[in-house]
Protein backbone atom coordinates (compact mmCIF):
# COMPACT_ATOMS: atom_id res chain seq x y z
CA UNK A 1 0.00 0.00 0.00
CA UNK A 2 1.15 3.15 -0.71
CA UNK A 3 1.96 6.29 1.63
CA UNK A 4 2.14 10.03 1.61
CA UNK A 5 3.95 12.85 2.35
CA UNK A 6 2.77 15.52 4.46
CA UNK A 7 4.95 18.67 4.19
CA UNK A 8 3.97 20.50 7.06
CA UNK A 9 5.17 24.17 8.48
CA UNK A 10 6.06 24.31 11.58
CA UNK A 11 6.09 27.96 12.18
CA UNK A 12 8.83 30.50 13.66
CA UNK A 13 9.63 28.52 16.85
CA UNK A 14 6.46 28.53 19.20
CA UNK A 15 4.88 25.38 18.98
CA UNK A 16 2.00 26.97 19.91
CA UNK A 17 1.92 28.40 16.53
CA UNK A 18 1.55 24.99 14.93
CA UNK A 19 -2.10 24.09 13.29
CA UNK A 20 -4.55 22.14 14.28
CA UNK A 21 -3.76 19.88 11.39
CA UNK A 22 -0.29 20.11 11.59
CA UNK A 23 -0.44 18.46 15.04
CA UNK A 24 -2.65 15.92 13.89
CA UNK A 25 0.23 15.01 10.97
CA UNK A 26 2.99 14.21 13.41
CA UNK A 27 1.05 12.77 16.11
CA UNK A 28 -0.11 10.00 13.06
CA UNK A 29 3.33 9.71 11.38
CA UNK A 30 5.66 6.92 10.78
CA UNK A 31 8.48 8.87 9.80
CA UNK A 32 9.52 12.67 10.32
CA UNK A 33 12.42 14.34 8.40
CA UNK A 34 12.75 17.87 10.14
CA UNK A 35 14.28 21.14 9.75
CA UNK A 36 17.08 21.67 11.64
CA UNK A 37 15.29 25.19 13.52
CA UNK A 38 12.23 22.82 14.74
CA UNK A 39 11.45 23.19 17.89
CA UNK A 40 12.03 20.70 19.85
CA UNK A 41 8.50 20.92 21.70
CA UNK A 42 7.08 20.70 17.99
CA UNK A 43 9.52 17.84 17.85
CA UNK A 44 8.43 16.26 20.53
CA UNK A 45 4.21 15.95 19.41
CA UNK A 46 5.49 12.85 16.82
CA UNK A 47 5.27 10.03 19.93
CA UNK A 48 5.14 7.48 17.24
CA UNK A 49 7.91 8.74 14.45
CA UNK A 50 10.93 7.91 13.28
CA UNK A 51 12.94 11.32 13.42
CA UNK A 52 15.70 12.32 11.17
CA UNK A 53 17.63 15.76 11.13
CA UNK A 54 17.79 16.68 8.04
CA UNK A 55 17.65 20.62 7.81
CA UNK A 56 19.99 22.92 5.95
CA UNK A 57 22.28 25.95 7.62
CA UNK A 58 24.26 28.67 6.43
CA UNK A 59 28.15 27.39 6.16
CA UNK A 60 27.68 24.00 7.64
CA UNK A 61 27.85 20.50 6.04
CA UNK A 62 23.83 19.50 5.09
CA UNK A 63 22.00 17.03 3.81
CA UNK A 64 21.36 17.21 0.15
CA UNK A 65 18.43 18.32 -1.32
CA UNK A 66 18.15 15.36 -3.84
CA UNK A 67 18.95 12.74 -0.67
CA UNK A 68 15.97 14.31 1.19
CA UNK A 69 13.76 13.73 -1.95
CA UNK A 70 14.68 10.19 -1.94
CA UNK A 71 14.18 9.39 1.38
CA UNK A 72 10.61 10.98 1.73
CA UNK A 73 9.68 8.52 -1.88
CA UNK A 74 11.36 5.54 -0.47
CA UNK A 75 9.07 5.89 2.78
CA UNK A 76 6.01 6.40 1.40
CA UNK A 77 6.85 3.64 -1.21
CA UNK A 78 6.78 1.80 1.69
CA UNK A 79 3.38 2.30 2.93
CA UNK A 80 4.63 5.07 5.57
CA UNK A 81 3.17 8.09 6.27
CA UNK A 82 5.96 10.56 6.48
CA UNK A 83 6.11 14.17 7.61
CA UNK A 84 8.52 16.79 6.00
CA UNK A 85 8.89 19.06 8.82
CA UNK A 86 9.67 22.52 7.49
CA UNK A 87 10.47 26.04 9.40
CA UNK A 88 7.79 28.42 9.02
CA UNK A 89 5.69 27.84 5.67
CA UNK A 90 7.18 25.00 3.08
CA UNK A 91 5.92 27.31 0.29
CA UNK A 92 7.79 30.70 1.42
CA UNK A 93 11.46 30.51 0.65
CA UNK A 94 11.36 26.77 2.33
CA UNK A 95 11.89 24.80 -0.80
CA UNK A 96 8.30 23.17 -0.44
CA UNK A 97 7.74 23.44 -4.63
CA UNK A 98 11.00 21.83 -4.78
CA UNK A 99 9.72 18.77 -3.02
CA UNK A 100 6.45 19.00 -4.07
CA UNK A 101 7.30 18.41 -7.75
CA UNK A 102 9.44 15.42 -7.42
CA UNK A 103 6.87 13.70 -5.04
CA UNK A 104 4.45 13.90 -7.48
CA UNK A 105 6.71 12.79 -10.91
CA UNK A 106 7.31 9.57 -8.29
CA UNK A 107 3.93 9.31 -8.02
CA UNK A 108 3.89 10.02 -4.29
CA UNK A 109 0.61 11.26 -2.99
CA UNK A 110 1.29 14.75 -1.07
CA UNK A 111 -0.39 17.46 0.53
CA UNK A 112 0.16 20.85 2.15
CA UNK A 113 0.12 21.77 5.74
CA UNK A 114 1.17 25.82 5.56
CA UNK A 115 2.76 27.02 8.43
CA UNK A 116 3.35 30.81 9.52
CA UNK A 117 5.91 32.30 8.22
CA UNK A 118 8.51 34.12 9.71
CA UNK A 119 8.18 36.77 6.61
CA UNK A 120 5.41 38.35 9.04
CA UNK A 121 5.81 36.59 11.93
CA UNK A 122 8.96 38.26 12.98
CA UNK A 123 7.96 41.68 12.46
CA UNK A 124 4.52 41.41 14.12
CA UNK A 125 5.91 39.38 17.33
CA UNK A 126 8.29 42.07 17.35
CA UNK A 127 5.90 44.90 17.31
CA UNK A 128 6.04 46.26 13.72
CA UNK A 129 3.40 45.15 11.10
CA UNK A 130 5.20 44.56 7.56
CA UNK A 131 1.76 46.91 6.17
CA UNK A 132 0.24 49.88 7.71
CA UNK A 133 -2.60 52.27 6.09
CA UNK A 134 -0.59 55.43 5.11
CA UNK A 135 2.60 54.51 5.45
CA UNK A 136 3.38 50.80 3.57
CA UNK A 137 0.92 49.10 1.34
CA UNK A 138 3.36 46.58 0.22
CA UNK A 139 6.39 44.30 1.44
CA UNK A 140 9.48 42.67 -0.70
CA UNK A 141 10.39 39.45 0.41
CA UNK A 142 14.04 38.63 -0.25
CA UNK A 143 15.84 35.69 0.37
CA UNK A 144 19.18 36.87 1.65
CA UNK A 145 21.99 34.14 1.58
CA UNK A 146 23.00 34.42 -1.75
CA UNK A 147 24.18 38.07 -3.29
CA UNK A 148 24.07 36.55 -6.53
CA UNK A 149 19.97 35.90 -5.51
CA UNK A 150 19.10 39.22 -4.10
CA UNK A 151 21.25 41.55 -5.79
CA UNK A 152 18.65 42.21 -8.86
CA UNK A 153 15.55 42.24 -6.75
CA UNK A 154 17.58 45.24 -4.09
CA UNK A 155 18.18 46.89 -7.27
CA UNK A 156 14.41 46.58 -9.20
CA UNK A 157 12.67 47.28 -5.49
CA UNK A 158 11.27 51.25 -5.53
CA UNK A 159 13.53 53.04 -2.56
CA UNK A 160 11.73 53.77 0.27
CA UNK A 161 8.33 53.35 -0.28
CA UNK A 162 7.51 49.45 1.31
CA UNK A 163 8.43 47.21 3.91
CA UNK A 164 11.40 45.45 2.91
CA UNK A 165 11.84 41.97 4.57
CA UNK A 166 15.06 39.84 4.31
CA UNK A 167 15.01 36.26 5.80
CA UNK A 168 18.13 34.22 5.94
CA UNK A 169 20.33 37.38 5.38
CA UNK A 170 22.02 38.46 8.90
CA UNK A 171 25.57 37.07 7.28
CA UNK A 172 25.36 39.73 4.66
CA UNK A 173 23.76 42.50 6.10
CA UNK A 174 26.00 44.83 5.36
CA UNK A 175 26.46 43.87 1.91
CA UNK A 176 22.71 44.37 1.50
CA UNK A 177 22.74 47.69 3.16
CA UNK A 178 24.83 49.33 1.11
CA UNK A 179 23.31 47.97 -2.25
CA UNK A 180 19.77 49.27 -1.10
CA UNK A 181 21.64 52.67 0.00
CA UNK A 182 23.48 52.77 -3.50
CA UNK A 183 20.14 52.28 -4.89
CA UNK A 184 18.06 55.08 -3.38
CA UNK A 185 16.92 53.73 0.15
CA UNK A 186 17.98 56.26 2.79
CA UNK A 187 20.92 55.55 4.90
CA UNK A 188 18.18 56.87 7.85
CA UNK A 189 15.44 54.54 7.19
CA UNK A 190 14.25 52.73 9.82
CA UNK A 191 15.50 49.30 10.08
CA UNK A 192 15.21 46.52 12.72
CA UNK A 193 16.36 42.93 12.92
CA UNK A 194 14.94 39.78 14.72
CA UNK A 195 16.50 37.08 15.95
CA UNK A 196 15.37 34.27 17.44
CA UNK A 197 11.42 34.70 16.61
CA UNK A 198 8.81 33.06 18.65
CA UNK A 199 11.37 31.55 20.83
CA UNK A 200 12.51 32.10 24.78
CA UNK A 201 15.47 33.85 23.14
CA UNK A 202 13.94 36.39 20.93
CA UNK A 203 15.55 39.79 21.00
CA UNK A 204 14.99 42.65 18.39
CA UNK A 205 17.76 45.24 17.52
CA UNK A 206 16.56 48.40 16.15
CA UNK A 207 18.27 51.40 14.04
CA UNK A 208 18.78 52.91 10.98
CA UNK A 209 19.85 51.07 7.80
CA UNK A 210 22.92 52.41 7.19
CA UNK A 211 24.59 51.02 10.87
CA UNK A 212 23.14 47.46 10.22
CA UNK A 213 26.24 46.69 8.89
CA UNK A 214 28.24 47.10 12.10
CA UNK A 215 25.35 46.12 14.87
CA UNK A 216 26.11 43.47 17.63
CA UNK A 217 24.35 40.75 17.26
CA UNK A 218 23.08 38.37 20.10
CA UNK A 219 24.85 35.56 21.67
CA UNK A 220 24.18 32.54 19.79
CA UNK A 221 23.59 31.04 16.63
CA UNK A 222 20.01 32.04 16.10
CA UNK A 223 18.11 32.49 13.02
CA UNK A 224 17.32 36.35 11.91
CA UNK A 225 14.88 38.02 9.75
CA UNK A 226 15.44 42.05 8.94
CA UNK A 227 13.28 44.64 8.60
CA UNK A 228 13.17 47.71 6.19
CA UNK A 229 10.92 50.80 6.20
CA UNK A 230 8.92 53.44 7.89
CA UNK A 231 6.81 50.83 9.67
CA UNK A 232 9.98 49.96 11.92
CA UNK A 233 9.00 53.35 13.84
CA UNK A 234 5.35 52.21 15.08
CA UNK A 235 7.87 49.50 17.19
CA UNK A 236 7.86 51.82 20.41
CA UNK A 237 4.11 52.89 20.33
CA UNK A 238 2.65 49.30 19.98
CA UNK A 239 5.00 48.13 22.35
CA UNK A 240 4.14 50.41 24.81
CA UNK A 241 0.17 49.88 24.15
CA UNK A 242 1.43 46.10 25.35
CA UNK A 243 2.84 47.29 28.13
CA UNK A 244 -0.04 49.44 29.27
CA UNK A 245 -2.41 45.98 28.73
CA UNK A 246 0.01 44.03 30.34
CA UNK A 247 0.27 46.76 33.69
CA UNK A 248 -3.83 46.96 33.56
CA UNK A 249 -3.88 43.13 33.78
CA UNK A 250 -1.30 42.65 36.55
CA UNK A 251 -3.07 45.00 38.65
CA UNK A 252 -6.66 43.27 38.46
CA UNK A 253 -4.86 40.13 39.43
Amino acid sequence: MLGCVSLVGAGPGDPELLTRKAVRRLQEADLVLYDALVSPDALALATRAQRFRVGKRASRPSVRQETINALMIRAARQGKRVVRLKCGDPFVLGRGGEEALALRAAGIPVELVPGVTSASAAAGLAGIPVTHRGISSGMLLVAGHDPDIYAGLLAAAPANTLTLVVLMGIQHRDDIARRLIAHGWAPDAPAAMVFGAATPDETTWTGVLGEIGGASLPPGDLPGTIIVGEVVRLRALIHRGVADIEHAQGERQ
